[in-house]
């Protein structure tokens, strides 16, 4: 049991950002093809679940630990589905600029990656 999740592990950012992934694709994967959509709100629900869980055990913060859970959450869904990469379809050709938007490509910063 200590080479699989413990809970210590699971208050780290890389271990519920683990935890995270890992559930939305089995959930998602039980669900069968229609539930590729739900698989973004599951995350985002695992998430804040492990971040408000987190908080509930942090003795010694004040009632500000609540906002900082939430935001905390954010921070886990995003590295859980790599939302700090930008998407392959905003990407410049090899061959374009760096500065400009590959040819019929209208420049976007965020795009669905889902």
């Amino acid at each position: 049991m200590n080479d699989l999740f413990t809970w210590a592990a699971l208050g780290s950012l890389t271990g519920a950002s683990a935890a995270t992934l890992l559930t939305a694709n089995v959930v998602g994967g039980l669900i069968g093809p229609s539930g590729d959509k739900a698989r973004k709100w599951i995350a985002l629900g695992v998430a804040l679940l492990l971040s408000y869980t987190t908080a509930a055990f942090a003795t010694e913060a004040g009632a500000e630990k609540w906002i900082i859970a939430f935001f905390n959450g954010l921070v886990i869904f995003s590295a859980a589905l790599g939302v700090n990469q930008m998407p392959p379809g905003n990407r410049p050709a090899t061959q374009a600029s760096p500065t400009q938007p590959a040819q019929g490509r209208e420049a976007r910063f965020v795009r669905s990656w889902v």
